[in-house]
């Protein structure tokens, strides 16, 4: 298709009149064709009376229907073929390998929630049957399922522009839980928006949804995005992106007259602690392993590591020197943005104000290029300085020595609230990484054990989420099939005649619905 520069609101496609975003070809720095004007405080309410128009209906859709829906978009976003593919490369800089990776998770994400979907176990049916003779008090019929919250406003974040964009797993969470969906597109990747906005909303058409199932904004600075938290009928928001607009947003959504949950992934440097016996037994290996991890996609992933933690001695030099090795040999790699690239040179300088230099990959003359950095300091420094926690959007990493065990603690009880943390560990580590297990749980929402923690897995166990400002609700997952509760909440239903009970909970079961039923868990 040819890409139009306009929004969609619900199926119209809307030119925008506010200040235009444009992606930029990060690569060779030149303006990518066509601008995408933002939309204007008229345009969000439109799409928000739309979402909310749509609401009732889609939200009691057939399982069977929204399943399809889900798959659908999957299929529509597939038929799109190398021209998303080619757009996303241009605008995002990444490889193509990478693009159609994420092209295939993406995808597979919407149709594992729509597995999630026709299974119906995340309407968590509990029923407590009439006990009329109960003696003191009778007991009425009790029926509780789980209901969508509402119209949701979900931001596309810039290191994924599919999986995490405009058909991301925020959105595919919030449809399959019954929500309609307003995205505002990320500024870094409007054309790879547009491809995939108009497949969403050919499969809204398909599968005779209202048009307010889907609307596709866009919009510089925080205009629109600030419009959308504030409207009343938004009722909650999938956020992934920088701490400060994280905040920004959950301070809106806390100033509403109804304050509402603000689901945001912002900031997190996922520590790697290094025991004893694995560092005798393989430093090098671990080096190569862990600056492979660092460098991966110019290190532009959330779960990028961060921050090491050892104990000082001869086999921490060891690796050391391995990692030093291995990332004078990185080659630099195109980053994102121009702005990402200069936050990421803004970051590297302020740790070298703060720890030590150790090395640095290959310098290059292209633009926006990210050079890996290895930085180094002592527990004692990083427990007396905040600012070596700071994350660093990129491939940086700061090593911290540690005297002993106890210092190793200290540093863990310090550590600000993480997406991951990472275990090397050999048998002869099982005790002291036993002890540090309970605080480690307390800081992450996903705990490794001898792996790297780039790489998330779309499936129902992970958990990507974690503790403050991993993001701002430690309670939920962004990816794998329970971030669909972000999006819910319970409703009872109390002395209902069957004929007025909605279909999960009528007393034939005939969805066949695995239930709570007086206490004991059906087969």
């Amino acid at each position: 298709m040819n890409l139009t520069g306009k929004m969609l609101i619900g199926g119209q496609a809307v030119a925008g009149s506010r200040e235009a975003v444009q992606a930029i070809d990060p690569a060779t720095g030149k303006l990518l064709e066509p601008a995408y004007p933002g939309g204007t405080g008229e345009q969000v309410e439109q799409a928000c009376a739309l979402a909310w128009a749509a609401f009732d209906r889609y939200r009691e859709t057939s399982l069977a229907v929204r399943a399809h829906f889900l798959e659908t978009i999957a299929d529509e976003i597939e038929a799109l073929g190398d021209e998303l593919v080619e757009r996303a490369v241009v605008e995002s800089g990444l490889p193509r390998a990478r693009i159609q990776g994420e092209r295939s998770r993406t995808c597979g994400q919407l149709r594992t929630f729509a597995r999630t979907v026709r299974a119906g176990e995340w309407l968590d049916v509990r029923v407590d049957t009439a006990q009329p003779e109960r003696q003191l008090l009778p007991r009425a019929d009790l029926r509780q399922r789980h209901v969508p919250l509402g119209p949701v406003a979900v931001f596309g974040a810039s290191n994924f522009p599919l999986a995490f964009s405009v058909a991301g797993g925020d959105t595919a969470s919030a449809l399959a839980a019954g929500c309609p969906v307003i995205v505002k597109a990320h500024g870094a990747h409007p054309g790879t928006s547009e491809l995939v906005g108009h497949a969403v909303a050919r499969a809204v058409a398909k599968c005779e949804l209202p048009e307010g199932v889907f609307s596709l904004l866009f919009g510089s600075g925080r205009e629109v995005g600030i419009a959308l938290v504030s409207d009343p009928r938004i009722k909650a928001v999938g956020f992934t992106g920088s701490r400060s607009g994280g905040i920004a947003l959950c301070q809106a959504a806390q100033a509403r007259p109804e304050p509402i949950p603000v689901y945001a992934e912002m900031s997190s440097i996922n520590p790697v602690f290094l025991f004893p016996a694995a560092l005798q037994a393989r430093a090098e290996a671990l080096a190569q392993g862990f600056v492979a991890s660092l460098t991966q996609g110019a290190g532009q992933f959330c779960t990028n590591p961060g921050l090491v933690i050892a104990l000082q001695g001869p086999d921490l030099d060891r690796f050391n020197a391995a990692a030093a090795d291995a990332v004078q040999r990185s080659s630099a790699q195109t980053m994102l943005t121009p702005g990402i690239f200069d936050a990421y040179q803004t970051g590297v300088g302020a740790l070298a104000s703060h720890a030590r230099p150790v090395a640095a990959g290959l310098s290059t003359e292209g633009p926006n290029q990210c050079q890996p950095r290895l930085f180094m300091t002592t527990a004692r420094d990083f427990l007396a300085n905040s600012a070596l926690q700071t994350e660093v959007f990129g491939a940086a990493s700061l090593i911290v020595q540690c005297a002993n065990g106890e210092e190793i603690r200290q540093v863990a009880e310090h550590l600000e609230g993480q997406l991951t943390a990472t275990l090397h560990l050999d048998d002869g580590d099982l005790q002291a990484a036993r002890a540090l297990l309970p605080t480690l749980e307390r800081k992450a929402g996903r705990l490794l054990v001898n792996g790297w923690p780039t790489g998330v897995e779309v499936c129902d166990a992970m958990v990507h989420g974690g503790p403050f400002p991993a993001t701002s609700d430690a309670r939920s997952t962004s990816v794998g099939t329970a971030a669909i509760q972000r999006f819910l909440r319970p409703v009872c239903y109390q002395g209902f005649p069957d004929s007025l009970l909605p279909a999960a909970l009528r007393h034939g079961n005939p969805l066949q619905l695995r239930r709570l039923l007086d206490g004991q868990r059906e087969a």
